[in-house]
């Protein structure tokens, strides 16, 4: 047995093993990339003109969908969000409790749930979709449109209701946008790396292109 397919069959059995998992077991694992998702919150950089730092946490959000699948990854970035307003300390700068969500980085958050379900959705419906190039341009989608939508939306009202200061659309580009799309790219590009890296080119599942 060549080394290629050694790899490849690794590949689908880890794939297959947690497609089959137990509840309890799946859960562990939501649980599990919740955390990282806020280790990765820590990794931050903050902007002076702006209210919303840059972070790590888009890269764990990009994998939690191809790393627990259809619903699971989606239900991770709940975990992160729901816990993190109970109290748990993962969000960004080590915060937590419902004022978090509310503040100018909130709708981000929801966002991430968006992600993650999208992502989720195709490496498990899809084979195609794990294709290098396919998956790039599934989490540049989610990155620059799932997660900035919302996060915009909250921020502009943030600014405008909280605040009092009323923003353009230009100047909340330049504050919650624009700054962070490269960063994005980039972590956009090694995630679909990773995930090129991890998922089998074979069906686990049931995928609708299985046998094409």
């Amino acid at each position: 047995m060549t080394l290629a397919v050694r790899i490849e069959r690794t590949r689908f059995n880890v794939f297959r093993w947690r497609y089959e998992l137990s509840l309890p077991m799946k859960l562990a694992l939501a649980l599990g990339m919740a955390a990282l998702t806020g280790l990765l919150a820590q990794v931050r950089v903050y902007l002076p003109w702006s209210p919303v730092p840059l972070t790590g946490q888009t890269l764990a959000v990009l994998l939690a969908g191809v790393a627990l699948g259809k619903w699971w990854g989606g239900i991770s970035m709940t975990l992160y969000a729901a816990l993190g307003m109970a109290g748990v300390p993962w969000f960004q700068g080590l915060n937590g409790g419902l004022a978090y969500m509310a503040g100018p980085t909130g709708g981000y958050v929801i966002g991430f749930i968006l992600a993650a379900l999208f992502l989720g959705y195709f490496t498990d419906k899809y084979i195609t979709s794990r294709r290098f190039m396919s998956m790039l341009g599934l989490m540049l989608s989610a990155s620059l449109i799932l997660v900035y939508v919302p996060g915009l939306l909250q921020l502009g009202l943030w600014l405008n209701i909280v605040k009092g200061e009323p923003v353009t659309l230009s100047g909340l580009l330049m504050m919650g946008a624009v700054p962070f799309i490269a960063g994005d790219i980039t972590k956009a590009i090694a995630a679909a790396l990773i995930a090129r890296g991890i998922t089998p080119q074979t069906s686990y599942g049931k995928e609708a292109d299985r046998g094409k």
